[in-house]
């Protein structure tokens, strides 16, 4: 176990060196851009897409995370799973495509003023596709874990399964409900690939003109080099690491 353990620290050492070492170089440095107003927003910005979309997640996939832990469904088990199969960039060109005005879907969106292009509609979808196959795998996980007992007993004086989950089950799943939200978050937050089509820049207030945290430090590489990407990610490193330790609280204290 001795062995074990040195090695399990060595490999958690790879992981969070390079991360760790960011975000101390990030804010010796200090980069007057990654502190600027912009930027800023663009913090904003991210953290409340992400949240809405992880609030999202809890309404509208807690449902076929359940089903999935019940009912065993290989092809919506599969369906669910696509999103996380495939490079995210995808995710935004098939946005892009559905809110086209030649895509029937696109023409019907259009009649209920919906618009995904450059609008913080289009950010959140796509940070809740990209972070809806998270919350699944973590709601069913949990879902799977529950004990059966009073299920059972709730149909066995006539509920049906609606009134149970709806009843028995998510009172029993709060815990779950909210790491499993919180990791979805997590992964909303970090995404790149989708946004940096769908939702480049964000049109409309009150971020108008505004791009996500993510596109920026990109931008910040190209257009001024290492050392103003690494302040701006250093910034977004302890963005991401105050969620993390949320959720390490939350998990103990709801156990």
């Amino acid at each position: 176990m001795n062995w074990i353990k040195v090695i399990s620290i060595f490999s958690a050492l790879l992981l969070s060196v390079p991360v760790l070492y960011i975000l101390v170089e990030g804010f010796a440095i200090r980069s007057p851009q990654a502190f600027s107003s912009s930027f800023l927003e663009g913090v904003e910005l991210s953290l409340l897409s992400s949240i809405t979309a992880a609030v999202i997640d809890v309404i509208v996939f807690t449902p076929l995370a359940y089903y999935l832990s019940r009912g065993r469904d290989p092809v919506v088990d599969t369906l669910a799973d696509v999103p996380a199969s495939i490079p995210h960039p995808i995710v935004g060109v098939a946005l892009v495509f559905l809110d086209a005005s030649y895509s029937p879907v696109g023409r019907f969106l259009q009649t209920l003023g919906i618009n995904f292009f450059d609008t913080f509609q289009g950010l959140v979808a796509a940070l809740v596709i990209v972070s809806a196959p998270i919350y699944v795998r973590g709601m069913r996980s949990y879902f799977d874990a529950l004990p059966r007992s009073y299920e059972n007993y709730a149909m066995s004086l006539g509920a049906g399964p609606l009134r149970t989950f709806a009843y028995v089950v998510l009172p029993e799943s709060l815990r779950g409900v909210v790491l499993s939200a919180l990791t979805s978050m997590s992964r909303a937050l970090s995404e790149f690939g989708s946004i940096a089509i769908i939702a480049y820049y964000v049109l409309g207030q009150p971020f108008n003109g505004v791009s996500p945290a993510s596109i920026q430090i990109y931008n910040y590489y190209g257009y001024y080099g290492p050392q103003v990407a690494i302040s701006a990610s250093a910034v977004m490193i302890l963005a991401g690491l105050v969620l993390l330790v949320v959720i390490k609280i939350l998990g103990l204290r709801l156990r």
